[in-house]
């Protein structure tokens, strides 16, 4: 089973972030979610990314190394939205990692300094009308990452909430969650090992 290092989005550890990492508990996967707002949450995506602009997306990418430093081994890196750029930043710079599940967002591989690394899979999961993920560049940088990559791959689903996968939110979509963690589980399955 993998070891997962799940960092959450701009609205906070919410509860529907602690329901994700528990699907991939409930398959036997070992999910830590470190709070990169140091107990605080949001109602809203503006209010939330507002908070990571006054703190510093750099402090929150700080944060999110530190939480790595406490592991040992081998360990797959996930982000939701926000929490792409640790996850994508430790992937892609940290020697043993297994691979990144990118959910939302995705950086141009150039943002953290190095090619993305031989041998690490990914994931890269968001809607395709989503006004943040496919209109403000993450969709060309997901497709920039995983194309010609046999063991990196780009999902798309239909609709246009941004945090589709957020249990108990006005955005959460079902279907395209339910199909979105069956393909973690798969990757995380391969990863594991």
């Amino acid at each position: 089973m993998a070891e997962v290092l799940l960092f959450h989005h701009a609205l906070g550890l919410t509860e529907g972030v602690h329901s994700l990492a528990g699907e991939l508990r409930r398959a036997g996967h070992g999910v830590r979610v470190p709070d990169l707002y140091e107990g605080r949450t949001f109602t809203t995506l503006e209010a939330g990314v507002g908070y990571a602009q006054e703190v510093g997306f750099d402090t929150l990418v700080a944060r999110g190394e530190r939480a790595a430093d406490e592991l040992s081994g081998a360990v797959v890196y996930a982000g939701i939205s926000l929490g792409v750029l640790p996850a994508q930043k430790l992937a892609q710079t940290r020697p043993g990692a297994r691979g990144a599940l990118l959910i939302g967002a995705c950086a141009p591989v150039g943002e953290f300094g190095a090619a993305w690394p031989e041998g690490v899979p990914a994931q890269v999961h968001g809607m395709d009308a989503d006004p943040f993920f496919a209109g403000e560049g993450d969709l060309d940088a997901a497709r920039a990452l995983t194309a010609g990559a046999a063991d990196r791959e780009l999902f798309l689903y239909p609709g246009s909430a941004h945090l589709f996968a957020e249990y108990g939110a006005a955005s959460y979509v079902p279907e395209a969650t339910a199909l979105c963690v069956e393909r973690m589980l798969c990757f995380l399955g391969h990863a594991g090992g």
